[in-house]
């Protein structure tokens, strides 16, 4: 026991121990979090110095960098970090409640349906609906279609693998659906929609941030108060319910955070893939298998890889802004058949 920090008020509502090791890690990626925010806003078109960045988060500059920092780097910086945070957590529930390693908000489905919402509202609504509303579009999308994929997947309750087939499925036809809208558009309506469709957050502006937070604060949290049973379920369902867990209350209400999380992550930097993937699997090889902790670092690892890919995308080709989904795609398909290829004998 001596490993481990408890953590316990008095009233005993909350009581949880957490391992050093774990307070060591996330330490520790908090530091590296915050070196990679302050690199990412020094580099650009111009370089701002680290130590001048540092100064003006807080408070400090002298105001010759405002322009550049307050308006054009940090918000998007930010929304970047914020988005990847979304999917990370995301794909560790989805990874959770499915006990498949496989399993992302971009593979079974969620993020194909955040698109359908977001490509309808943008082939049929703008011009005349305010772009304010696409976020709730694809957060609708996303909703509607994990409704239907849980629907589909019910017989006298939900398995993992029932659900993972029919999301893949689903996000197949999803994806045909985004195509057949893109190709009967408008050129300029399709431009756009193949630049939200790759991931990007170019424009991301202090309104998107604001807007992202609030999602952020009540979702992530929300999660942790499933970490005991989620850790049960990991022990497979017949145990978990032998131990009194109610096994498909608590995989709808996860599924439903985990739509929330990749629906709003989608929303504001359109699908940026495989984050909800990677993240989840380097958290785990950071800190274990406890979900509690997992949590926490899946949104560190998942908010620094794309805040990574980012910068990336904005510095790599100058003067062109590549989405960062590109280079997400280029390290996450690679990851993808790796796991394929270790996990061969397991996938049933």
């Amino acid at each position: 026991m001596k490993d481990y920090v408890s953590i316990r008020n008095k009233s005993g509502l909350i009581s949880f121990q957490l391992h050093k090791k774990f307070l060591y890690v996330l330490f520790m990626l908090v530091l590296f979090s915050s070196f990679i925010i302050v690199l990412c806003l020094s580099i650009g078109s111009s370089f701002i110095s680290p130590i001048e960045v540092v100064k003006y988060l807080f408070g400090f500059g002298s105001g010759e960098h405002d322009f550049i920092l307050h308006t054009l780097r940090m918000p998007r910086v930010f929304l970047g970090f914020m988005v990847g945070a979304a999917l990370g957590v995301s794909g560790l529930i989805l990874q959770g409640i499915i006990r498949n390693p496989l399993a992302s908000p971009d593979i079974i489905g969620i993020t194909g349906g955040a698109s359908v919402g977001a490509i309808i509202f943008i082939v049929y609504f703008m011009g005349t609906i305010s772009l304010k509303w696409l976020p709730l579009a694809a957060i609708l999308g996303a909703g509607i279609v994990s409704i239907f994929i849980y629907a589909l997947s019910w017989k006298n309750g939900v398995t993992p693998i029932r659900l993972v087939l029919i999301g893949i499925g689903v996000a197949a036809a999803m994806n045909a659906i985004v195509t057949i809208m893109i190709v009967i558009s408008e050129t300029a309506v399709t431009t756009k929609a193949y630049l939200w469709l790759t991931g990007s957050l170019y424009g991301g502006n202090w309104e998107d941030v604001y807007l992202m937070l609030p999602w952020i604060i009540v979702f992530i949290p929300l999660t942790l108060f499933f970490s005991k049973t989620v850790n049960a379920k990991e022990l497979g369902d017949d145990v978990a319910t032998g131990l009194g867990v109610r096994v498909q209350w608590v995989r709808l209400s996860l599924l439903l955070i985990s739509v929330a999380l990749a629906g709003s992550a989608v929303a504001f930097a359109g699908g940026i893939g495989f984050v909800g993937l990677i993240a989840p699997h380097i958290a785990r090889m950071l800190a274990g298998r406890m979900f509690g902790g997992l949590v926490f670092i899946s949104a560190l690892v998942g908010g620094s890889i794309v805040v990574l890919a980012d910068v990336m995308a904005r510095t790599a080709f100058l003067p062109l802004d590549i989405p960062a989904g590109v280079f997400t795609s280029g390290i996450g398909a690679p990851f993808f058949i790796y796991l394929l290829y270790r996990n061969r004998h397991n996938i049933r």
